[in-house]
């Protein structure tokens, strides 16, 4: 794939994420919007403090054929800015984008929305690096 098809491959999925956070938290230009390519850092740049505290995530989107989900999700934790929550989204031809987070980001979440998962520290021997 020539370099130019890349980018454009790559800005598409950044446009389709940054479109789904407009409408489902009904942010605006003024909350969030895509990196340009080739600047440091998240993908969808937060930009008010509004969007910063209702979506405390750093984005990054990669949108390739082939994925090495380690070195990608590494990236995600190298750019996210402090107080935030790596998130990963891949995407290839003819699948749907795929969400990647830390599992006890992913059961915090969880409790939020549905109360207390300490049963799940207990049930896994009290952490994610055993």
């Amino acid at each position: 794939m020539k370099t130019k098809s890349g980018k454009a491959k790559a800005r598409k999925l950044q446009d389709w994420v940054r479109d789904k956070l407009y409408r489902w938290l009904e942010f605006d230009k003024d909350d969030i919007r895509c990196a340009i390519m080739g600047e440091s850092g998240e993908d969808i740049k937060r930009i008010s403090q509004n969007a910063r505290e209702r979506f405390p995530f750093s984005v990054e989107c990669k949108n390739a054929e082939a994925h090495n989900i380690w070195n990608e999700y590494k990236q995600a934790m190298e750019n996210a800015s402090e107080g935030s929550e790596p998130l990963l989204i891949i995407k290839k031809n003819n699948h749907k984008p795929l969400a990647i987070i830390d599992v006890d980001a992913l059961f915090e979440l969880i409790s939020e929305c549905f109360g207390d998962m300490s049963i799940f520290d207990e049930a896994a021997g009290g952490g994610t690096n055993t």
